[in-house]
């Protein structure tokens, strides 16, 4: 009795189990669903800040051109000085010197071209009478030799005087241009040359913005050639400069091309030396693509986008340009209208396929 009662039991466990229904089996090549985009390209802008410095429009060390001792100092620093003004005087006991003796033998000197000028014309006067036998040839000759001589020699000694009488004017030192005294390294009774400066002067009614910009930015335009800059002495305020010049040449240290620009500081607002951050308006010349970093695939060979075309995936090899707030700027084999994926990774290969599922 008890082997039929096990006997049902299995039964109808078996009945149970067999009522279970099974799962359903997944069906086959279900496709993965991948975000693509369609590209046109687009005018490109950026803003940027860089870093820059503000320098004089000119400078000028002045120097002692001959040694000697500082006279008369006729400016210091923070003076403001006029082209032409006088402002130090050099005292040079050796060179004044030496300028009489050249004086002295240049006065010796004429005297004797002088008398030997006055000896051949009379010699020659005489030669050209009618009376023969006066003046004998080797004599007038000998005269003529003595003359020429001398003319050199007074000549000579003319030039030599009048290169002492200007080394004797680098004594005076004058200011080059309208200007003012930013350094003075020296007091009366210094002994000067030209090894160090005496005066520093700076015009700084106009002033040099000059800003290093990155290789790969100099080949796009300015949208305008006027750009605003500050400075931390005026953090709430911005000043304007006018573009005036570019270097035309990449610094292999710092792979920047130097821009220059010009600001008018007639109301001595800013002090040069300052350190100033300008906000440049960068624009492409031609139009670019435009793409979301993320559909801009590096790896250890190439940097890439994956372009779907006949519903596979293809590599198309791109150099990345500027970055904006609108995404990557790529150049490469592309065209208006092509679909790019979004999330772009080596993972899928060139002709694999998948529902494309366009964004906007």
């Amino acid at each position: 009795m008890k082997y039929l009662i096990a006997a049902l039991g299995m039964a109808l466990l078996s009945g149970c189990q067999n009522d279970t229904p099974s799962p359903a089996a997944a069906p086959a090549n279900i496709l993965d669903t991948v975000p693509v985009l369609v590209i046109h390209d687009t005018n490109v802008t950026k803003k940027i800040e860089l870093p820059a410095e503000l320098l004089p429009y000119e400078q000028a060390a002045l120097f002692a051109r001959v040694q000697g001792y500082v006279k008369e100092l006729k400016a210091d620093m923070g003076d403001k000085v006029r082209q032409g003004q006088v402002l130090a005087i050099i005292e040079a006991p050796e060179l004044q010197t030496k300028y009489a003796e050249f004086q002295a033998a240049l006065q010796a000197a004429k005297a004797k071209y002088m008398s030997s000028a006055d000896v051949f014309q009379r010699l020659s006067k005489a030669a050209q009478a009618k009376t023969p036998g006066i003046v004998a040839p080797v004599d007038l000759e000998a005269s003529r030799n003595q003359y020429l001589a001398d003319s050199a020699s007074y000549e000579a000694s003319r030039q030599l005087a009048r290169s002492y009488k200007e080394v004797a004017g680098y004594l005076v030192l004058t200011a080059p241009f309208d200007g003012v005294v930013t350094a003075r390294n020296a007091d009366r009774g210094t002994l000067v040359g030209t090894s160090q400066a005496i005066l520093t002067i700076q015009r700084n009614n106009k002033l040099r913005l000059r800003v290093a910009v990155p290789e790969l930015y100099v080949a796009a335009g300015v949208g305008t050639k006027t750009a605003s800059f500050r400075v931390d002495a005026y953090p709430n305020k911005l000043f304007q400069a006018t573009l005036s010049r570019k270097s035309e040449s990449i610094d292999p240290q710092t792979r920047t091309e130097l821009w220059e620009y010009t600001f008018d500081n007639s109301h001595q607002d800013l002090k040069t030396g300052s350190f100033a951050y300008v906000k440049l308006e960068l624009q492409r010349t031609g139009n670019s693509f435009i793409l979301p970093a993320t559909a801009v695939v590096t790896n250890q060979e190439r940097k890439f986008v994956i372009r779907v075309k006949a519903g596979r995936a293809a590599w198309i090899d791109v150099r990345q340009g500027m970055s904006t707030d609108k995404g990557v700027e790529v150049f490469g084999e592309l065209s208006n209208g092509d679909t790019i994926i979004v999330r772009g990774t080596d993972e899928r290969k060139p002709g694999s396929n998948a529902f494309w599922k366009v964004v906007h």
